[in-house]
């Protein structure tokens, strides 16, 4: 894929690594690594696509109060 927007809303770590064009390992350690919310839906991991946007775009998450 070659735009942000043909990836769907809901980004799994293939999507990352395609997105950022880095290893596997890379890959799930960036997921690891805190920097964005995921959500774990059995052993899969899972990234909203917004989420994964404004963290490579150098912004912050929102914080709901």
């Amino acid at each position: 894929m070659s735009t942000l927007e043909q990836y769907p809303p809901v980004l799994d770590v293939e999507h990352i690594q395609q997105i950022l064009g880095i290893g596997r390992r890379q890959a799930y350690e960036l997921v690891h690594s805190g920097n964005f919310h995921i959500v774990r839906v059995g052993r899969r991991i899972k990234v909203l696509k917004t989420v994964f946007i404004n963290w490579l775009e150098g912004e912050q998450e929102k914080v709901l109060v």
